[in-house]
């Protein structure tokens, strides 16, 4: 059993997997940093001074100040505001997913595969050959 594990940690699909999961938890911090601190406070701003984070509504019937306050009575809540910005970020990171593919595909049809290119024999080669078949006959 041990030998099989060790066979299966050592494919490629394996070691590419985890070396993808890793580097999309850390563009995943990226994006987020970006939203936090670039792209939200400037939404907010746009719309009159909104702090998103502090977006939520109170299920007990009770005003509060701000979200913080509500969780310190334990004040059940919906921070719609987080919700929000989780939507942004998984749009930011769809978006620049796609892009990447969008341009990997770009340049993956642009450049023709060599094989394909040396397959084809010249118009010269194809004649020879016509006249060569013709002769056996």
């Amino acid at each position: 059993m041990i030998s099989e594990f060790k066979e299966f940690i050592a494919r490629g699909n394996v070691v590419d997997l985890a070396i993808a999961v890793v580097i999309g938890a850390s563009f995943g911090k990226i994006v987020t940093a970006l939203v936090d601190g670039i792209i939200m406070p400037v939404v907010g701003m746009a719309m009159g001074g909104v702090d998103f984070s502090q977006l939520f509504v109170s299920l007990d019937g009770n005003d509060y100040a701000n979200l913080a306050l509500a969780q310190e009575a334990a004040a059940p809540v919906i921070t719609y505001g987080a919700f929000i910005q989780t939507i942004i970020d998984f749009l930011l990171i769809a978006l620049v997913i796609f892009l990447m593919l969008r341009g990997y595909n770009r340049l993956r049809h642009t450049a023709p595969p060599a094989e394909e290119a040396a397959a084809e024999p010249s118009e010269e080669v194809v004649l020879l050959r016509e006249i060569r078949d013709s002769l056996r006959r």
